[in-house]
């Protein structure tokens, strides 16, 4: 029986006792944190920024300007799970008042190339999707 760290609790890493080989162990522990990328990744802020950001690189202003509705607190809170995810970078110039830039990394425009696939397929499936929910809502 081997003991391995597979699960996350908050900030809390939680070993487990397993009984499997090590690669059963790691397999479930890529499916954990799998798990927790998707939930931090996973919605409309994230989504709205990384689109936004796409293949320019923006000031913090830029891109509250350019996401209708987003708060600053939920702005820079996804800023931060998304660098902290290794998907945006964040550069901070020595002016006053500082200047802060984010651009996409490389894993960062994969996933954009899902979240265009995503915007893709809601404008293909848009007017479905509506007469759906007015036959259900009725």
């Amino acid at each position: 029986m081997e003991e391995r760290t597979f699960q996350r609790l908050g900030n809390l890493m939680v070993t487990k006792q397993f009984k499997g080989s090590l690669e059963e162990a790691d397999l479930r522990r890529a499916d954990s944190l799998a798990r927790e990328i998707f939930s931090d990744v996973a919605n409309k802020w994230a989504f709205l920024i990384i689109e936004s950001i796409g293949d320019r690189t923006l000031r913090f202003s830029e891109l509250r300007n350019e996401i209708e509705g987003i708060s600053h607190k939920m702005l820079t809170q996804n800023l931060r799970m998304l660098e902290r995810n290794g998907l945006v970078e964040r550069e901070v110039y020595p002016t006053v008042p500082p200047r802060v830039e984010y651009t996409l990394t490389e894993p960062g425009q994969g996933l954009r190339a899902t979240v265009d696939g995503m915007c893709g397929w809601t404008h293909q499936y848009l007017g479905h999707i509506e007469a759906s929910r007015r036959r259900f809502d009725a």
